[in-house]
């Protein structure tokens, strides 16, 4: 297993990323190599600093690095050596079995695009993100940024997306999806969701349960909930902010622990050729490692492959 992971990328790059690296290099079983994409000689220093003489994490130089605030298409075009460029271009040449970064959420969705491009027969890849679920388990939340502004029709495929994702990632046996919507009624919604609910009712390769509503995220009820990009990331931020404010009221709770971002590390890309993550901008050591395992995970799952072979049928 080889994954690539951007030294660059996040509010306190490098220095935690090679951290969070050798973190996972400690705990990711034997055969496991990381390669470490950005300035060498400053890698390189780190790797040294923290006593590292192993062969498990490899430097892989890139000159260019795009930076957090930067046009995500302009920044690609224009920095071609970039780590984020060049992690992809080894994924895309199959060099590696993963792509990591905590860098420009927006250089990572558009790269993979023009890189390793998206599934055949699939409108538009999306975002995923994993939802504690007081019964212990984890459940999957996409989009959660990707696209903002969905058709009816890509909301039917990330029904389909997600039940893969949770099938094949969580060990979810015939996951239920949920449409995220303002009321458990079928003839609640916009005029996107409406007929987002007839096409997922209709499809009979899922196991869709209808609408579900916001109480609901965090119970049994969906497996699998569908959203567009805004109100997906809308629910994640607070989910994020309802952790912070209880570390500041000093109130403790393991429920409450899984909402902190460190927890699961990244948010997978599906419906692209290749395995590719993107995590917190302030991604720390713990969050970085916890980035691999799942990236790890992915690759071991070959859920890329799953969905190619979905959509192909």
């Amino acid at each position: 297993m080889k994954i690539a992971l951007d030294a660059m990328g996040g509010d306190f790059a490098p220095d935690a990323v090679v951290e969070g690296a050798l973190l996972a290099a400690e705990t990711l079983k034997d055969g496991f190599e990381i390669f470490l994409i950005g300035d060498e000689n400053t890698i390189h220093s780190l790797l040294q600093k923290h006593g590292y003489t192993g062969s498990r994490v490899k430097v892989v130089h890139a000159s260019q690095v795009i930076g957090m605030g930067e046009h995500p298409t302009k920044a690609l075009t224009q920095k071609p050596d970039s780590s984020i460029a060049v992690g992809y271009g080894m994924l895309a040449s199959k060099k590696v079995d993963a792509f990591c970064s905590a860098g420009n959420t927006g250089a990572m969705l558009v790269g993979a695009v023009f890189s390793v491009k998206q599934v055949e027969g699939i409108l538009r890849p999306a975002l995923a993100s994993f939802i504690p679920k007081l019964s212990g388990g984890l459940g999957v939340l996409l989009d959660v940024g990707a696209i903002a502004d969905c058709k009816p029709e890509i909301l039917e495929q990330f029904g389909e997306i997600g039940s893969i994702c949770a099938e094949n990632i969580l060990d979810i046996k015939n996951p239920r999806i949920g449409l995220m919507n303002l009321g458990e009624e079928e003839g609640k919604g916009t005029m996107v969701t409406q007929p987002a609910h007839k096409l997922l009712k209709e499809n009979k390769s899922i196991n869709f349960i209808g609408n579900i509503e916001g109480r609901d995220l965090f119970n049994d009820k969906a497996d699998v909930i569908v959203c567009d990009g805004f109100t997906g990331n809308v629910i994640l931020k607070m989910a994020e902010s309802i952790y912070d404010i209880l570390l500041e009221k000093k109130i403790k709770d393991p429920f409450f622990d899984r909402f902190n971002y460190e927890a699961v590390g990244g948010s997978p890309i599906l419906g692209v050729n290749g395995n590719a993550v993107i995590g917190h901008g302030v991604s720390s050591p713990t969050a970085i490692c916890n980035m691999l395992h799942l990236a790890n995970k992915m690759a071991e799952s070959h859920i890329s492959d799953k969905l190619k072979k979905y959509f192909s049928a």
